[in-house]
Order: C-alpha cells, then sequence, then structure tokens
C-alpha cells in the first residue's frame, strides 16, 4: 500500500514525502494518507511550514492507473466527486495558514504536477520531468491541472503541454514559471525548506496557483486561442471527444472562474472515464508495458548478453534504417552491400536520416559527426568475426537469404545472434542451410525503421530463450516496442493484416470505388487507407508478399488480378508516380480517373460482375468489409498460439500498421463489438463471396458461446 511519512525538522519545516514504489503512483491509499498527514501538520505548534517531495528521487509520476482499470470494470468505487480536486488540493493544500513548497526531482506528472501546482512554490531539478499525459488515456487532468497549468504559464503554453501531452524538463519550466527555482538534487530539500520558511516570513511570495490572472490572456485572445485549439482538435483527431471537453474545462475556468472551472473538470473528468476511449487506451498502456512479459523465457532469470557490435546486410530503405536506429542509440555498426554502388547509397541514406534530425534541430552537428562515425562500410565478411548481432536486410528472396545465412554461420562468431528481418519468409526456410537453429530469429522491424515504434521479434521452436533475452534487450535500447511471437508465414502483423487489402480488393473488383474505401478507412482512424498504403509500399513488394498468403493459405486468399494488370503499364504506385493516384512533385497523392479503365479490364479478364449492393456501401460497411477478415485472421493467429497473449497482437497491429491505439487494437475492437455480431457477418459474406470471409473454428466457437475473443488462450482452449 502507498502512503506518505511526514518528518519534522528542528527548522519548523514538515517534509511530507509519498512513498508508492516505482514512480510513488497516487494512489486512493496514497492521496488518503496526504489528506490526513497534511492535517496533522497544519494541527502541530512545532510546524511552521511545509514541503511536499516523494521517496527515491521521483516525485510521482502521476495518479495510479491499475486503479483506473478497478474503476472501468466497476470493482473499486472512483472517489467521489471533487473529494481530490477540491477537498484535499484545493480546500486543504492550497488554501492551507502554512506555506507548502513541493520539492520535485525526477518525474511529476499528471496527478503529481498537480499536487505540486496546489503548493505555492515549486523547486526542481534540472532533469526532473514535469507535464500532465492525461489525455493518452482518453481523460483530461482530474486533480485541478486543467485550471492551475493556464494561470502559470498561459493559456497557449499549457494548451500545447496538455494536448501534446509533452513534458518539459526542469530548466524550460523554470522559463515558463512552472517552477520558481532549479536546485542540485543534493541541494533540492534543503533549498526547498528555506524557500517555505522565506514564504512564511513574507521574503518571498505566497500565491495560491488558482487564483493567479497574470499570465491570463485578456478574455477575447483567450476566447480565439481556445477555438483555433478547438479546430486544430478537430482536424487532428476527428474521432476523439475529450480532447475538446479538455478545452470547454479550461474556458470554463477563464469565464467563471477557477472554482467553477474545478468543479466542470471533476464532472467531465467523471463523464470520460468509463468511455470506450479511455478503456482503449487504458488497455494499450498496459499491453505496450505487458510485451517484455514472455512465459517461459523473461521469468527464468536469463540475464542479456553485452551487444557491442552489430552487424546489418544491405543498404537498401530498410537496411539503412536499421542501422540508423542502432547508432542513434550509441551501437556500432557494420553495413555490408554487394558492391561500392549499393554500400555508398546504403551510408548516405543513414547520412540523410541523421542530417534530417539535425535539420530540425534534434541533434547538433557534433552529435550528428560523433553518431555517424559509429557506422563502417564493408563489401565482404572479414570484420564478422567479432560481431555480437548480425541483421540480414536483402531482398524477399528465400534462395539469397538461405546463402547468407550458411555464409553468416562460417564467418561469425559461435555466439553471434542470426537475425533476419524478413516480413513473411518462414525463418525454418530461411536457415534451413545451417546447423545453427538455435540463434536464429527473426528481427522485423517496419518501414521506416528509425521512426516506427515496434520490433517484432520472431522465434522458432529451437531459438534459444538466451537469444530472445538478448533481443528484447536491444529492441528496448534502441527505444522500439518488442512484440515475441511465433514463427509461421508473415509472422503476426503482415498475417493479422494481409486480408486487409485483400478484402479490399474483392470490394473494388465487384463494384465498390477506391477512394470511397480509403475515405472511409482513414476516417475510421488508420492512417491511410488500403490502396494508398499499396501505393506507399510499392505493388512490387505487394505482389511479392501477397504470393506468400497465396501459396501458403491458398483456401482462403482472394486473388485479385488489378495490380498486375497495373503493373504491366509501369505502374508500381508511389515509387513511379502513378499507382491508384497520381503523385506530383511534392508526393501529394491525387485520385486518378485512369484507374478505373484497368479495373474494368480485371473484371471483364476474371469474369466477375458488379455486385449492386456493393457499390453502395456505406463508411461503416466498409469498415466492417475490410476489417472484419482481419480480425478472422487475428483469431487464427492467436489460437496457433502464434502469440501468447492476444493483448501483444492488439500492440502489433497499433504499432506496426497504425490501428487506431483509441479503439484498443484488433482483439479489444473486436471485443465491442462481439464476436456473434462479427461471425454472422462473415457467414453471410461467405455465402455471396466465398471462402476468403469464412469464420474460423476459434471465432466460429467463441460466437456460439457469446464469449470474449481475447480470454486468455489456455482457457479459450480448454472450452473447444
Amino acid at each position: 500500500m502507498g502512503r506518505t511519512v511526514m518528518e519534522v525538522g528542528s527548522d519548523g519545516v514538515a517534509v511530507i514525502t509519498l512513498i508508492n514504489p516505482p514512480v510513488n503512483s497516487l494512489s486512493v491509499d496514497v492521496l488518503e494518507s496526504l489528506h490526513e498527514t497534511y492535517r496533522q501538520a497544519l494541527q502541530r505548534d512545532d510546524v511552521k511550514a511545509i514541503v511536499v517531495t516523494g521517496a527515491n528521487g521521483r516525485f510521482s509520476g502521476g495518479f495510479d492507473i491499475t486503479a483506473f482499470r478497478k474503476f472501468q470494470a466497476g470493482n473499486s468505487p472512483a472517489p467521489k466527486l471533487g473529494y481530490v480536486s477540491v477537498e484535499i488540493l484545493a480546500d486543504t493544500l492550497e488554501d492551507a495558514k502554512k506555506p507548502a513548497v513541493a520539492a520535485i526531482d525526477g518525474l511529476a506528472l499528471g496527478g503529481g504536477l498537480e499536487v505540486a501546482m496546489s503548493c505555492h512554490a515549486r523547486i526542481s531539478t534540472s532533469n526532473a520531468q514535469l507535464g500532465l499525459p492525461e489525455l493518452q488515456l482518453g481523460v483530461i487532468p482530474g486533480f485541478g491541472g486543467t485550471q492551475r497549468l493556464p494561470r502559470l504559464v498561459g493559456l497557449a503554453k499549457s494548451l500545447e503541454m496538455i494536448l501534446t501531452s509533452k513534458p518539459v524538463k526542469g530548466e524550460e519550466a523554470l522559463d515558463l514559471g512552472l517552477v520558481d527555482a532549479i536546485a542540485p538534487p543534493e541541494e533540492l530539500l534543503s533549498t526547498a525548506r528555506r524557500w517555505a520558511l522565506d514564504i512564511l516570513e513574507r521574503r518571498r511570495p505566497w500565491i495560491n496557483s488558482l487564483y493567479r490572472n497574470d499570465k491570463l490572456e485578456p478574455l477575447g485572445e483567450a476566447r480565439e486561442i481556445l477555438n483555433f485549439a478547438r479546430t486544430q482538435a478537430r482536424k487532428q483527431a476527428p474521432n476523439l471527444k475529450h480532447p475538446l471537453v479538455l478545452i470547454d474545462v479550461i474556458e470554463e475556468g477563464i469565464v467563471s472562474g477557477p472554482r467553477a472551472g474545478l468543479w466542470k473538470e471533476a464532472e467531465a473528468f467523471e463523464g470520460l472515464l468509463p468511455s470506450d476511449t479511455s478503456r482503449s487506451l487504458v488497455h494499450i498502456f498496459f499491453a505496450q508495458r505487458g510485451t517484455t512479459k514472455v512465459p517461459g523465457v523473461t521469468d527464468r532469470g536469463l540475464v542479456p548478453r553485452p551487444i557491442n557490435k552489430v552487424a546489418i546486410l544491405g543498404g537498401g530503405l530498410m537496411g539503412s534504417g536499421i542501422a540508423t536506429a542502432l547508432v542513434l542509440n550509441n551501437y556500432p555498426v557494420i553495413l555490408k552491400e554487394v558492391n561500392e554502388k549499393f554500400l555508398q547509397a546504403g551510408i548516405d541514406r543513414v547520412k540523410a536520416n541523421l542530417l534530417s534530425r539535425v535539420k530540425k534541430g534534434r541533434m547538433t552537428q557534433q552529435k550528428f559527426e560523433k553518431t555517424f562515425s559509429l557506422l563502417k562500410g564493408v563489401l565482404d565478411y572479414d570484420s564478422f568475426k567479432d560481431v555480437d548481432l548480425v541483421i540480414e536486410a536483402v531482398i524477399e528472396n528465400v534462395s539469397l537469404k538461405q546463402q547468407i545465412f550458411a555464409d553468416l554461420e562460417k564467418y561469425c562468431p559461435p555466439h553471434c545472434i542470426l537475425a533476419s528481418n524478413t516480413s513473411t519468409i518462414d525463418l525454418n526456410l530461411i536457415g534451413k542451410r545451417t546447423k545453427s537453429h538455435d540463434r536464429i530469429i527473426g528481427a522485423h522491424f517496419f518501414s521506416p525503421a528509425h521512426v516506427m515504434p515496434l520490433l517484432e521479434i520472431i522465434r522458432t521452436d529451437k531459438t534459444s530463450s538466451q537469444v530472445i533475452v538478448d533481443l528484447l534487450d536491444v529492441g528496448k535500447k534502441i527505444k522500439k516496442t518488442p512484440v515475441v511471437v511465433g514463427n509461421c508465414t508473415g509472422f503476426a502483423v503482415n498475417r493479422m493484416f494481409f486480408p486487409y487489402t485483400q478484402a479490399a480488393l474483392l470490394l473494388v473488383d465487384r463494384g465498390a470505388d477506391i477512394y470511397q474505401i480509403d475515405r472511409a478507412i482513414t476516417k475510421f482512424g488508420m492512417p491511410m487507407g488500403p490502396f494508398r498504403l499499396c501505393d506507399l509500399v510499392g505493388f512490387g513488394v505487394g505482389v511479392a508478399t501477397g504470393k506468400q498468403f497465396i501459396d501458403n493459405f491458398p483456401e482462403r486468399t482472394y486473388m485479385s488480378i488489378l495490380l498486375p494488370l497495373m503493373m504491366e503499364d509501369k505502374r508500381a504506385g508511389e515509387s513511379t508516380r502513378r499507382g491508384f493516384y497520381v503523385y506530383n512533385d511534392r508526393r501529394k497523392a491525387s485520385p486518378d480517373p485512369e484507374v478505373k479503365k484497368y479495373i474494368e479490364k480485371a473484371r471483364s479478364m476474371s469474369g466477375i460482375t458488379i455486385d449492386p449492393k456493393l457499390t453502395k456501401l456505406s463508411d461503416e460497411e466498409i469498415v466492417e468489409m475490410v476489417f472484419f477478415p482481419v480480425v478472422n485472421e487475428t483469431c487464427r493467429v492467436y489460437s496457433e498460439g502464434i502469440a501468447v497473449k492476444a493483448a501483444d497482437l492488439d500492440i502489433a497491429g497499433v504499432m506496426g500498421m497504425g490501428f487506431p491505439p483509441y479503439r484498443g487494437g484488433i482483439m479489444f475492437w473486436a471485443d465491442s463489438i462481439g464476436s456473434k455480431y462479427i461471425c454472422s457477418k462473415l457467414e453471410e459474406w461467405s455465402n455471396l463471396y466465398g471462402e476468403f470471409f469464412k469464420p474460423c473454428a476459434y471465432l466460429a466457437e467463441r460466437a456460439a458461446k457469446g464469449a470474449p475473443l481475447s480470454t486468455p488462450l489456455e482457457q479459450a482452449m480448454s472450452r473447444l
């Protein structure tokens, strides 16, 4: 249980410490203890002033998110309306007759920062992080943050901080007026104690943040800023309600006063907490943190081995992106290519990736030079004798990859991890000509590899647990979210989503409009629709990966001849400036009326007739017909044990394919709709359009029982 403790010094300052490892989260226990301890401090005659701080170098990481889950599930009652924001923070801390100073080190996020803002001053270390990231959980700040932050840093900056969920460091917080002074960690408490006594003696101002007005813009200007923020929020997140609720709550405090703002904030928070958006985002929060726990692997006490040097084969877009991700995180990298021209192109790509960071002000020239110096280009295997990890990132050609892995076994040391960045090919096939099956693993990055957050780690039946633990550690160090999955064609992400494009092609072949499909899918929340995605990836890659699925799952793949037909006319997607869209010099996509003739030719050659029903689909029907086959394949992936947790598949879809996090991932979203409904729709379409839509056994069984699809696998399988 979390708690607070109080120590009263000979100077008359009571230091109240928040204790709830690891980040001193504000559970209900901690808040109640803070309330009680504070009241004691106010009643004691030997206490002149108060300092609030956190144990072990962290102020507080915010409200306990496990409690969110309990409130949402109805397992635990949420605190009564206004208990924290009004009763504890406004009426007890801020209105106290003894001054309080927050001593901030490490983190002051969410509720942690809101507690600090209720104090009469804030002293911080220079590296402390201060912010209100609640929007990432589908709610708004609920402990007075919507009212105090604008009064401390101004309306425009507070909106930026809350809407982007980006924290500021101590130094910037000082410039903004969010903190009053910076102190080194070893002097933090003594500085805060002196500051509290100075306030008491009126040598420094005694300020209640809630009633400050000097930083707030005049009402007319404030309304303009708020309206601009509303316009931006609607444009950037059209499916989300809580950013608009936040802006309304901030406005209430400006127009009707901070006390009215506090009550509106409390009501709004209570209304948002049970919402689908908040449930989804809280699920994603825990799912993301759970991906590094792999039963039977990470619970064995294995320690990651040091990876001191990495080699990458192939300097194309993927290889150079992976090299960029590694050197950015201080890994020395050897980049191997087959000839000087390809090698130079690969090195230039890495250089361009790094220089773009310099251009954006995210990297100094000095840091660029140091980072770039970690990369070395080679044309042979001579320098592979002391590498700890090799990542193969060449084209999707089985025999080429087999040859490379046979070579790697000869040239690399016996402990070296042999990884492939293949997106679809079975690893057992890749390693067929080697004897080192225990150290072969998949390290599937997503393009662009230095930007996309997911690392799909693929294990075979023979991959050693030590190798998995090592790669999980590399993933963490290069700031990726790793998901460990089993070995099969397409692994998790590409296998789950192969029906995504195929369903869209099936609809178009039978009469649906390409551009309506893409609009409906982006409106649903995907970064782009399936046809725009085809253009981006390139038709060649699309056809090659599609062939893998046709070869391996012929009974449930849909073969359209539309892509091959367009490729015959040198249409290959964005790289050729002509695909389903046409692209101008700035790569801006516009619908292309010419595509119609290819569709008509494909229908004629395949003997397909237009289905009038599919020419009049609503956006909602398009979303169902494109995504329910994805749900169906995800159920197969799960039931086959390719992923050990349904939540891992949710993260894979969100981070690998851009499935909207506020819908909670494929399985979570499917459960919000219900297995019965999804199964009945798939059966209906299967009768009309063939086996592509046929529900798998796992989905059909879940639907028959009206059970969730994401039931833990051992429970689900015991009922099959």
